[in-house]
Protein backbone atom coordinates (compact mmCIF):
# COMPACT_ATOMS: atom_id res chain seq x y z
CA UNK A 1 0.00 0.00 0.00
CA UNK A 2 3.03 2.37 0.91
CA UNK A 3 4.87 1.76 -1.99
CA UNK A 4 1.35 2.53 -4.42
CA UNK A 5 0.77 5.87 -2.60
CA UNK A 6 4.26 6.99 -3.63
CA UNK A 7 3.95 6.20 -6.78
CA UNK A 8 0.67 8.02 -7.17
CA UNK A 9 2.21 11.02 -4.98
CA UNK A 10 5.02 11.15 -7.60
CA UNK A 11 3.54 10.03 -11.21
CA UNK A 12 0.02 11.45 -11.41
CA UNK A 13 -2.32 14.61 -11.79
CA UNK A 14 -4.09 13.38 -8.24
CA UNK A 15 -0.29 13.41 -6.54
CA UNK A 16 0.74 16.21 -8.32
CA UNK A 17 -2.38 18.18 -7.01
CA UNK A 18 -2.02 16.63 -3.27
CA UNK A 19 2.03 17.90 -3.41
CA UNK A 20 0.73 21.52 -4.40
CA UNK A 21 -2.33 21.13 -1.93
CA UNK A 22 -0.14 19.80 1.05
CA UNK A 23 2.62 22.94 0.37
CA UNK A 24 0.18 26.01 -0.27
CA UNK A 25 -1.49 24.82 3.01
CA UNK A 26 1.76 24.62 4.82
CA UNK A 27 2.94 28.31 3.76
CA UNK A 28 0.24 30.22 3.95
CA UNK A 29 -2.43 28.80 6.09
CA UNK A 30 -0.33 26.84 9.44
CA UNK A 31 0.50 28.71 11.94
CA UNK A 32 4.34 29.75 12.33
CA UNK A 33 4.52 27.81 15.31
CA UNK A 34 3.39 24.41 12.83
CA UNK A 35 5.80 24.78 10.33
CA UNK A 36 8.53 25.24 12.24
CA UNK A 37 7.69 22.19 14.56
CA UNK A 38 7.11 20.12 11.41
CA UNK A 39 10.52 21.25 9.83
CA UNK A 40 12.66 20.51 12.60
CA UNK A 41 10.95 16.81 13.02
CA UNK A 42 11.35 16.10 9.20
CA UNK A 43 14.59 16.77 8.74
CA UNK A 44 15.77 15.86 12.85
CA UNK A 45 13.46 12.86 13.26
CA UNK A 46 12.75 13.89 16.56
CA UNK A 47 10.56 16.44 18.33
CA UNK A 48 11.40 19.86 18.73
CA UNK A 49 11.04 21.31 22.37
CA UNK A 50 10.04 24.90 22.65
CA UNK A 51 8.78 25.15 25.78
CA UNK A 52 12.27 24.96 27.45
CA UNK A 53 14.68 24.72 24.57
CA UNK A 54 17.98 23.19 25.71
CA UNK A 55 20.05 22.59 22.58
CA UNK A 56 21.46 25.30 20.24
CA UNK A 57 19.15 24.21 17.62
CA UNK A 58 16.28 24.51 19.94
CA UNK A 59 17.00 27.62 20.50
CA UNK A 60 17.81 29.05 17.29
CA UNK A 61 13.90 27.60 16.62
CA UNK A 62 12.81 29.08 19.54
CA UNK A 63 14.15 32.72 18.53
CA UNK A 64 12.50 32.17 14.94
CA UNK A 65 9.03 32.65 16.99
CA UNK A 66 9.96 34.94 19.71
CA UNK A 67 12.10 37.16 18.70
CA UNK A 68 10.78 39.60 15.63
CA UNK A 69 12.09 43.18 15.96
CA UNK A 70 12.06 45.30 12.82
CA UNK A 71 15.91 45.95 13.09
CA UNK A 72 15.92 41.75 12.34
CA UNK A 73 14.44 42.74 8.69
CA UNK A 74 16.76 45.68 8.59
CA UNK A 75 19.65 43.27 9.09
CA UNK A 76 18.25 40.36 6.99
CA UNK A 77 17.80 42.68 4.13
CA UNK A 78 21.57 42.78 1.89
CA UNK A 79 20.83 46.56 0.72
CA UNK A 80 19.39 48.12 4.31
CA UNK A 81 21.87 46.24 6.27
CA UNK A 82 24.20 48.89 4.59
CA UNK A 83 23.12 51.02 7.08
CA UNK A 84 23.39 49.33 9.80
CA UNK A 85 26.71 48.56 9.03
CA UNK A 86 27.81 52.21 8.38
CA UNK A 87 26.15 53.42 12.10
CA UNK A 88 27.72 50.85 13.65
CA UNK A 89 31.31 50.37 12.22
CA UNK A 90 31.51 52.43 9.45
CA UNK A 91 31.23 52.09 5.61
CA UNK A 92 34.65 51.25 4.47
CA UNK A 93 33.61 47.61 5.43
CA UNK A 94 30.70 47.04 3.09
CA UNK A 95 31.63 45.74 -0.39
CA UNK A 96 31.29 48.96 -3.33
CA UNK A 97 27.20 48.50 -4.21
CA UNK A 98 27.40 49.45 -8.34
CA UNK A 99 23.42 49.32 -8.57
CA UNK A 100 20.06 48.53 -7.19
CA UNK A 101 16.98 48.08 -8.61
CA UNK A 102 13.37 46.73 -8.30
CA UNK A 103 12.97 45.91 -11.76
CA UNK A 104 14.43 43.11 -13.46
CA UNK A 105 14.29 44.48 -16.58
CA UNK A 106 17.17 46.87 -15.56
CA UNK A 107 19.40 44.27 -15.46
CA UNK A 108 21.39 45.22 -19.14
CA UNK A 109 24.90 46.32 -20.49
CA UNK A 110 24.52 49.94 -19.12
CA UNK A 111 24.00 49.17 -15.34
CA UNK A 112 26.57 46.46 -15.22
CA UNK A 113 29.92 47.29 -14.65
CA UNK A 114 33.32 46.82 -16.96
CA UNK A 115 35.06 45.27 -14.08
CA UNK A 116 33.94 41.49 -12.15
CA UNK A 117 30.41 41.96 -10.47
CA UNK A 118 28.04 40.07 -8.63
CA UNK A 119 24.44 40.25 -9.07
CA UNK A 120 22.14 39.09 -6.22
CA UNK A 121 18.83 39.50 -4.88
CA UNK A 122 18.02 41.06 -1.07
CA UNK A 123 15.90 39.07 0.29
CA UNK A 124 16.82 35.77 -0.33
CA UNK A 125 19.81 33.48 0.38
CA UNK A 126 19.84 32.26 -3.31
CA UNK A 127 23.34 33.48 -3.76
CA UNK A 128 24.51 35.26 -6.82
CA UNK A 129 25.45 34.95 -10.35
CA UNK A 130 29.35 36.27 -11.01
CA UNK A 131 29.86 38.17 -13.82
CA UNK A 132 33.45 38.58 -15.24
CA UNK A 133 32.97 39.70 -18.46
CA UNK A 134 29.33 41.56 -18.88
CA UNK A 135 29.70 40.52 -23.24
CA UNK A 136 29.13 37.00 -21.82
CA UNK A 137 26.37 37.02 -20.14
CA UNK A 138 22.37 35.81 -20.98
CA UNK A 139 20.63 39.34 -19.99
CA UNK A 140 17.34 37.67 -20.81
CA UNK A 141 18.10 34.26 -18.93
CA UNK A 142 19.23 36.67 -15.98
CA UNK A 143 16.19 38.69 -16.04
CA UNK A 144 13.98 35.73 -16.02
CA UNK A 145 15.50 33.95 -13.03
CA UNK A 146 15.24 37.47 -10.91
CA UNK A 147 11.81 38.05 -12.54
CA UNK A 148 11.30 34.28 -10.49
CA UNK A 149 13.19 35.48 -7.63
CA UNK A 150 11.66 38.62 -6.36
CA UNK A 151 8.04 36.61 -6.43
CA UNK A 152 9.27 34.69 -4.20
CA UNK A 153 8.91 35.40 -0.07
CA UNK A 154 11.56 33.51 1.56
CA UNK A 155 9.81 33.57 5.09
CA UNK A 156 6.70 31.22 3.88
CA UNK A 157 8.46 27.72 3.44
CA UNK A 158 10.63 28.13 7.20
CA UNK A 159 8.72 30.65 9.22
CA UNK A 160 12.06 33.03 9.35
CA UNK A 161 10.19 35.98 10.06
CA UNK A 162 12.88 38.63 8.88
CA UNK A 163 12.67 37.87 5.74
CA UNK A 164 8.66 38.52 5.33
CA UNK A 165 8.38 42.20 4.81
CA UNK A 166 11.72 43.07 2.82
CA UNK A 167 11.19 44.76 -0.15
CA UNK A 168 12.48 42.61 -2.72
CA UNK A 169 15.07 44.25 -4.83
CA UNK A 170 18.10 43.28 -7.29
CA UNK A 171 21.84 44.77 -6.13
CA UNK A 172 25.07 44.37 -8.16
CA UNK A 173 28.31 44.79 -6.29
CA UNK A 174 31.81 44.32 -6.49
CA UNK A 175 33.02 41.11 -6.67
CA UNK A 176 35.23 40.37 -4.27
CA UNK A 177 38.71 38.86 -6.16
CA UNK A 178 42.54 38.26 -4.09
CA UNK A 179 45.24 39.56 -5.74
CA UNK A 180 46.22 35.99 -7.02
CA UNK A 181 42.95 36.12 -8.83
CA UNK A 182 40.73 33.73 -6.48
CA UNK A 183 37.26 34.08 -4.44
CA UNK A 184 38.62 34.70 -0.97
CA UNK A 185 37.29 32.75 1.69
CA UNK A 186 34.56 33.51 4.02
CA UNK A 187 34.36 33.68 7.76
CA UNK A 188 31.33 33.33 9.80
CA UNK A 189 31.45 34.08 13.27
CA UNK A 190 28.76 32.47 15.35
CA UNK A 191 27.69 35.18 18.32
CA UNK A 192 26.29 34.42 21.66
CA UNK A 193 24.89 37.06 23.54
CA UNK A 194 26.72 39.78 21.35
CA UNK A 195 29.78 37.74 21.46
CA UNK A 196 32.06 36.24 19.34
CA UNK A 197 32.20 32.26 20.41
CA UNK A 198 33.07 30.08 17.42
CA UNK A 199 34.37 30.68 13.82
CA UNK A 200 32.87 28.92 11.02
CA UNK A 201 35.54 28.37 7.17
CA UNK A 202 34.15 26.82 4.19
CA UNK A 203 36.83 25.68 1.97
CA UNK A 204 36.18 24.39 -1.30
CA UNK A 205 32.54 25.86 -1.60
CA UNK A 206 30.45 24.42 -3.95
CA UNK A 207 33.32 21.71 -5.32
CA UNK A 208 33.17 17.93 -4.50
CA UNK A 209 35.72 18.42 -1.77
CA UNK A 210 33.39 21.02 0.35
CA UNK A 211 35.25 21.23 3.84
CA UNK A 212 33.91 23.17 7.20
CA UNK A 213 36.06 23.86 10.02
CA UNK A 214 35.17 25.48 12.88
CA UNK A 215 37.75 27.56 15.60
CA UNK A 216 37.36 29.05 18.10
CA UNK A 217 38.59 32.57 18.48
CA UNK A 218 41.86 31.85 19.59
CA UNK A 219 42.14 29.91 16.13
CA UNK A 220 42.10 26.33 18.24
CA UNK A 221 39.83 23.87 16.77
CA UNK A 222 36.47 23.08 17.83
CA UNK A 223 35.64 19.15 19.27
CA UNK A 224 32.46 19.18 17.50
CA UNK A 225 30.97 19.63 13.57
CA UNK A 226 27.75 21.40 12.43
CA UNK A 227 27.49 20.31 8.92
CA UNK A 228 25.58 21.02 5.82
CA UNK A 229 24.87 18.88 2.86
CA UNK A 230 26.91 20.31 -0.29
CA UNK A 231 26.88 18.00 -3.58
CA UNK A 232 25.28 15.24 -1.31
CA UNK A 233 28.10 15.00 0.88
CA UNK A 234 28.25 16.25 4.20
CA UNK A 235 30.81 19.44 4.70
CA UNK A 236 32.73 17.48 7.49
CA UNK A 237 35.77 19.15 9.07
CA UNK A 238 39.19 18.83 6.88
CA UNK A 239 42.22 17.14 7.84
CA UNK A 240 44.12 19.90 7.59
CA UNK A 241 43.94 23.61 9.47
CA UNK A 242 44.06 26.81 7.35
CA UNK A 243 45.27 29.74 8.39
CA UNK A 244 43.90 32.38 10.60
CA UNK A 245 43.04 35.22 9.06
CA UNK A 246 45.20 38.53 9.53
CA UNK A 247 42.84 40.49 10.73
CA UNK A 248 41.34 38.21 12.98
CA UNK A 249 41.14 39.98 16.59
CA UNK A 250 39.69 43.13 14.25
CA UNK A 251 37.23 40.47 12.71
CA UNK A 252 35.87 39.31 16.51
CA UNK A 253 35.82 43.38 17.66
CA UNK A 254 33.29 44.02 14.73
CA UNK A 255 31.34 41.04 15.00
CA UNK A 256 30.84 41.94 18.36
CA UNK A 257 29.68 45.54 18.00
CA UNK A 258 27.22 44.11 15.32
CA UNK A 259 25.73 41.32 17.45
CA UNK A 260 25.40 43.19 20.66
CA UNK A 261 21.37 43.48 19.76
CA UNK A 262 20.47 39.93 19.67
CA UNK A 263 20.62 36.64 21.53
CA UNK A 264 21.91 34.49 18.59
CA UNK A 265 23.59 35.92 15.10
CA UNK A 266 26.42 34.74 12.60
CA UNK A 267 28.30 37.70 10.75
CA UNK A 268 30.01 36.80 7.64
CA UNK A 269 33.03 38.25 6.92
CA UNK A 270 35.57 38.09 3.86
CA UNK A 271 39.35 39.07 4.23
CA UNK A 272 40.65 40.50 1.19
CA UNK A 273 44.23 40.89 1.01
CA UNK A 274 44.20 41.84 4.87
CA UNK A 275 40.80 44.01 4.29
CA UNK A 276 37.81 43.02 5.88
CA UNK A 277 34.43 43.47 3.52
CA UNK A 278 31.32 42.68 5.79
CA UNK A 279 29.44 39.88 4.09
CA UNK A 280 25.86 39.54 5.81
CA UNK A 281 23.98 39.03 8.54
CA UNK A 282 22.11 35.70 9.28
CA UNK A 283 19.84 35.04 12.41
CA UNK A 284 19.04 30.83 11.91
CA UNK A 285 22.04 28.97 10.85
CA UNK A 286 20.60 26.43 8.55
CA UNK A 287 16.99 27.19 10.14
CA UNK A 288 17.94 25.52 13.57
CA UNK A 289 17.49 22.05 11.77
CA UNK A 290 21.30 20.37 10.89
CA UNK A 291 23.07 18.17 14.04
CA UNK A 292 25.68 19.58 16.08
CA UNK A 293 28.10 16.44 16.81
CA UNK A 294 28.48 14.48 19.12
CA UNK A 295 25.13 16.20 19.99
CA UNK A 296 26.28 16.71 23.71
CA UNK A 297 28.10 19.68 21.64
CA UNK A 298 24.46 20.86 20.93
CA UNK A 299 23.39 21.14 24.50
CA UNK A 300 26.73 22.69 25.79
CA UNK A 301 26.25 25.59 22.82
CA UNK A 302 22.74 25.64 23.78
CA UNK A 303 23.69 26.51 27.46
CA UNK A 304 26.13 29.53 26.59
CA UNK A 305 23.04 31.22 25.03
CA UNK A 306 21.04 33.18 27.37
CA UNK A 307 17.34 34.22 25.68
CA UNK A 308 15.92 37.29 26.36
CA UNK A 309 18.79 39.04 27.25
CA UNK A 310 18.68 41.45 24.42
Amino acid sequence: MKKIFFWIYHNTLLGKLMIYTFHYSKDNLWPDKWVVRYNYKKRRKKSLNLKNPKTLNEKINWLKLNDRRPIHTQCADKYEVRNYIKEKIGEEYLVPLHFETQNPSDIKPENIPDFPSIIKANHDSSGGIFVYDKKKINYQEIQNLFSLRLKNNYYKSKKEWQYKNIVPRIIIEKLLITKDGKIPLDYKVHCFNGKAHMIQVDIGRGSNEHYRNWYYTDWTRCPFKWTSVSKNKQTNPAKFDVPPPNKLQKMCELSNKLANPFDYSRIDWYDVDDKLYFGEITFHHDSGCRPIEPEEWDYKLGDMVKLNEN
